[in-house]
């Protein structure tokens, strides 16, 4: 096991140990679920927040929402709920389902297949969830 493999290892049982220590009952807790509870906001509401409406010349809430994923997939899609909930937000902001997808094939370069596939498939939920999806 190399160095780094080790430390990591250390890093998530020390996590864990401080989660069992501050509440007993997160240690079994899943997250599966969370993006269901949280609303797509309106694309006029990711504009102000994270578009240009406030930063003129800037980049879009649609462009910032696909950096996210791309930056997401490269780090291997670790949280689905977040990542379910980006793409939806992405969809909501103007992106059409094949930048998404593009924009996490590009993302096999710097991330790997593996991290790739795991991005897609959430997407692919995504776009099946989202009425006249074609995934």
């Amino acid at each position: 096991m190399s160095d780094f493999a080790r430390l990591f290892e250390q890093m998530m049982a020390q996590g864990q140990e401080m989660v069992r220590t501050f509440n007993p009952a997160m240690e079994k807790f899943q997250a599966a679920g969370f993006e269901k509870m949280m609303p797509t906001l309106p694309k006029e509401m990711m504009d102000l927040f994270w578009g240009n409406a406030l930063n003129k010349g800037g980049l879009d809430a649609r462009t910032r929402l696909l950096a996210m994923l791309a930056g997401m997939t490269v780090q291997g899609a670790p949280l689905e709920p977040m990542f379910k909930a980006t793409v939806a937000h992405a969809l909501e902001a103007g992106a059409s389902e094949q930048e998404i997808a593009e924009t996490i094939t590009q993302m096999s370069v710097l991330g790997g297949l593996p991290a790739m596939t795991r991005a897609l498939g959430f997407a692919r939920d995504v776009f099946a969830e989202q009425e006249g999806g074609d995934a």
